[in-house]
């Protein structure tokens, strides 16, 4: 009987029915010739099996090697193969989006001359995009939270390729007003390609990854200065505009490619589509996919998804409204940035004195130059230092520090557009340290907002930052192209009074998600 407890005690799962098989071999051949089983032998033998039964069910409950989390997983795979392709496929995202912002510093512009519009009606050309996608934003973080992030970013690709290729047609000023609102609406979805692409890294590699996915923002509003700078001159802003969609024909075309975020999978209670994601990731990165099953945390699956006012109970209220306000000032310095180069450019500083005091100058049109579209080149370069100090900061100094402290810097550089200069390479290099600073805090803002929501809130959260961004850009419009046409110094002190009040609002966020994992729960936040 000591053989018999003993080889008990060594069945595991899988292979407890086989030993079993073999012991009742054991048992039968030390048998008496007739075949009958003692019954002490019996009693003895049974009570073993129920021994053994509970050893089972014990070992089920208790081995902790045997699961893992989409966390682990990810972090086992590592950064590979497939985090290549979705760098590119959301980078495409990006692209195309970059083009749509960039081409607003050149349309109105074009549009005051074509259709002699007024200074405030170019900068409602500008605040109908940013309108929509403003209203539009924390329809998307719905939408990309209850049906997933693969789906809202098709529909969105779809929409924004039909209505930029309509904008291109429009006969008059209220036409293009309409479609670019809708533009606007369709662009709001694109921050959740941050969402997904950030639920596919390992936590050591995720903040430089997302930042350095703004090189792709970087290379869109690149390609579009050139582009305008070959279109503009001869085929004008029709063809600007209906050739600016390539890029989103492209991406809408490889959307079905696009991997649905296995994050989202456990969070909406499919854990065999999450698993099934998860081996399609350690086959393209050549990795042993892990043994065992895969934990879902029935709090992820219980929490409300997709649901704004959550961002507000007590655990987040604080997080939420100051991120907010940071996104707000990011968006409000980015593109005040980006307006005033054109700007800048386009009126000498004899004019800006004479504007101060007969506002009717902004009824002359004035094409940008060669010139001007070099200059603006280069100003739109600067976004590719300003991505590669904050990868290199954001990982030693945290998120927090890195966005406080490039905010400040932003203030002082933007002090020095006081100064009305002829001096054009002095203007030229003002901008070009302003703007990549900004873009650099914007990707460090890209880069903790998914870091610090649970998963069931992630999109909504991204979503609703999005919306509130696109607030502070409806308003720069009003600064750097009608203000600024008032009072220069005026101006930029507003850019630089809100860069330093952020830049407080940084300190006071509640948690640093530097070296943390992204969590499933709002109770794993602590």
């Amino acid at each position: 009987m000591s053989q018999i407890l003993s080889a008990v005690r060594r069945t595991t799962r899988g292979r407890l029915t086989a030993d079993y098989e073999d012991l009742d071999g054991q048992v039968t051949e030390s048998l008496p010739s007739g075949g009958t089983i003692p019954r002490q032998l019996e009693d003895n033998y049974d009570n073993h099996m129920a021994e053994a039964d509970e050893i089972e069910m014990t070992s089920v409950s208790v081995i902790p090697d045997d699961t893992f989390t989409v966390t682990q997983a990810v972090n086992a795979f590592g950064f590979g193969k497939f985090q290549v392709k979705l760098s590119l496929f959301t980078g495409l995202c990006w692209m195309a989006d970059s083009m749509e912002m960039t081409i607003l510093s050149i349309l109105s512009p074009a549009l005051h001359c074509d259709w002699h519009i007024t200074r405030y009606q170019q900068a409602l050309t500008t605040t109908i995009v940013f309108l929509g996608m403003m209203l539009s934003s924390t329809f998307w973080g719905n939408l990309s939270d209850r049906y997933g992030r693969k789906q809202a970013l098709t529909l969105c690709a779809v929409l924004l390729f039909c209505y930029g290729l309509l904008s291109s047609l429009a006969p008059n000023f209220l036409w293009i007003l309409f479609l670019r609102g809708l533009v606007g609406f369709a662009i709001g979805c694109v921050p959740q390609s941050v969402t997904l692409y950030a639920e596919f890294l390992p936590t050591k590699q995720r903040a430089k990854c997302v930042v350095l996915l703004d090189c792709f923002w970087a290379l869109g509003a690149c390609f579009e200065v050139l582009l305008a700078l070959i279109v503009m001159p001869t085929l004008g802003w029709h063809w600007l505009l209906a050739l600016s969609t390539i890029p989103l024909l492209a991406f809408a075309l490889i959307t079905p490619w696009l991997p649905e975020s296995a994050r989202f999978h456990v969070a909406s209670g499919q854990p065999e589509e999450a698993l099934a994601t998860l081996q399609k990731v350690a086959k393209e990165n050549g990795k042993p996919m892990l043994l065992g099953r895969l934990v879902v945390d029935d709090a992820a699956t219980l929490t409300p998804r997709g649901r704004v006012t959550h961002l507000l109970r007590s655990e987040l209220r604080k997080t939420s409204l100051l991120l907010w306000f940071i996104w707000i000032v990011c968006a409000f310095c980015y593109y005040g940035i980006v307006l005033m180069t054109t700007e800048l450019f386009e009126t000498s500083c004899a004019d800006q004195s004479k504007a101060v005091t007969n506002l009717e100058c902004a009824a002359d049109c004035k094409e940008l130059s060669t010139q001007d579209y070099v200059d603006l080149l280069w100003t739109t370069i600067a976004e590719f230092p300003g991505i590669f100090a904050t990868v290199f900061v954001i990982e030693r100094c945290g998120r927090k520090n890195t966005m406080a402290v490039q905010f400040v810097i932003f203030a002082v550089c933007i002090c020095f557009l006081f100064i009305c200069t002829e001096n054009r390479v002095f203007l030229t290099i003002m901008l070009f340290l302003s703007r990549g600073i900004i873009a650099g805090v914007f990707q460090a803002a890209y880069v903790y907002t998914p870091e610090v929501y649970p998963t069931p809130l992630r999109a909504v959260g991204v979503g609703t930052c999005s919306a509130m961004a696109r607030l502070g850009a409806m308003v720069t419009p009003y600064v750097a192209q009608v203000l600024m046409q008032s009072s220069l110094t005026l101006a930029t002190s507003v850019y630089g009074l809100a860069a330093l009040l952020a830049a407080v609002a940084c300190f006071f966020l509640p948690i640093e998600t530097k070296d943390r994992e992204m969590v499933e729960t709002v109770a794993q936040r602590s």
